[in-house]
């Protein structure tokens, strides 16, 4: 399996994200949408880094049951309920990242929604990745 991240040079610099990821490999990981869920179906987090924190875990912790890891993800959407608090908490949301997932960013967005499933949740991550 190999991930090629692609960022052209006519484009802007990408902060956070790969404007594009080639992938060849064997298996696809197609990951469920996660928010801040602990074991007992409660939302947990009061804030927006918080929830990220545990929903990326989530995420994270899906795709290691499918024998994968965070390099293997190809493509990751962010679905948040207020995208101007998410824009003023980027850099500490992106050191979240790069703690739990680290520097292999996938090609990513960001979309705003009205809600989420749970109410209290803030945050939600999906995605795909390529195992060998």
């Amino acid at each position: 399996m190999s991930l090629e991240r692609i960022n052209p040079a006519g484009l802007s610099p990408p902060t956070g994200f790969s404007h594009a990821v080639a992938a060849t490999g064997s298996r696809l990981v197609f990951l469920a949408g996660q928010t801040a869920l602990d074991t007992s179906g409660k939302v947990v987090g009061g804030t927006l880094p918080e929830q990220f924190e545990c929903a990326l875990a989530n995420l994270l912790a899906a795709l290691a049951a499918a024998g994968g890891a965070p390099a293997d993800l190809a493509r990751v959407t962010v679905y948040a309920t207020d995208v101007a608090a998410y824009r003023a908490q980027a850099a500490e949301l992106g050191r979240v990242w790069r703690r739990l997932a680290g520097r292999d960013y996938p090609a990513m967005a960001l979309v705003g929604v009205v809600r989420l499933w749970d109410e209290e949740a803030l945050v939600e991550l999906d995605g795909v990745a390529v195992l060998p």
